[in-house]
């Protein structure tokens, strides 16, 4: 990575698509993927650095997909919501069998499952030490959970938005199906935006772009790529203010 410096963070949003938990598997939760992602996480949360996660709810079931089979958008995206609450509990269980304090919040309020998104709330657990999980996305249907993580990111006055994908950064094209792509080092928001290059929702990528919080693209798949991007090192792509190097 050609960065020089690097600034340290203090607190940070981690946004896990529900299809890295899949890892190998075709759908559902793979345990020992969610087992290496709370190692992971349990490595920044002893190195100091407050977290807070959003995870998706593909490897369960996608909004989008049932709608387009003609199910009712709204009832398509609620299901979409409860998914993400399945993930959340599972990584829950995860990071407290390793010995990590962590809460989980759900914009749908659930009493018995978890407690119910309150942003003062959350700011005390993460002053506490302790991850908290946000669910649900935004509680309202037509948001994706990128949407979500950018909101939940703004509202935790966090210093980064991490992006864990099973790609290294942002490229040219799909580096899964053009060989030929190229990786981006550094974009702005609006190169992302004008080239439609897909890191995040736009209204995610405009919400990030509005509160100055940078977007950190990278592989969430390699053990202990977490806190070595978040160091400043490893295979990554940074979208803030800057322009394209």
């Amino acid at each position: 990575m050609s960065e020089p410096t690097h600034k340290p963070y203090r607190r940070v949003l981690l946004k896990v698509s529900g299809e890295v938990l899949m890892g190998d598997t075709p759908y559902g939760i793979d345990t020992k993927t969610v087992e290496s992602v709370a190692e992971d996480i349990r490595e920044i949360v002893q190195s100091g650095v407050e977290l807070c996660l959003v995870i998706g709810g593909g490897n369960i079931f996608r909004g989008m997909a049932g709608a387009a089979k003609g199910m009712e958008r709204s009832s398509a995206d609620y299901m979409g919501m409860l998914a993400t609450v399945m993930n959340a509990l599972a990584m829950q269980d995860a990071l407290e069998r390793i010995g990590v304090s962590t809460r989980v919040q759900s914009a749908i309020p659930m009493a018995t499952v978890c407690e119910p998104y309150i942003r003062r709330r959350a700011q005390r657990h993460l002053e506490k030490g302790r991850v908290v999980i946000f669910a649900a996305g935004t509680g309202n249907p037509f948001f994706t959970t990128d949407t979500a993580a950018a909101l939940r990111a703004a509202e935790m006055q966090c210093d980064a938005l991490f992006k864990g994908t099973s790609v290294d950064g942002v490229y040219t094209a799909d580096p899964k199906k053009d060989p030929a792509a190229k990786r981006y080092d550094k974009l702005s928001y609006m190169d992302v935006l004008a080239q439609d290059l897909r890191v995040m929702d736009a209204s995610a990528v405009a919400l990030m772009r509005d509160n100055n919080i940078p977007i950190v693209v990278f592989s969430i798949k390699g053990r202990g790529n977490l806190l070595n991007v978040l160091r400043g090192g490893g295979v990554h792509t940074v979208v803030s203010t800057d322009r394209a190097a």
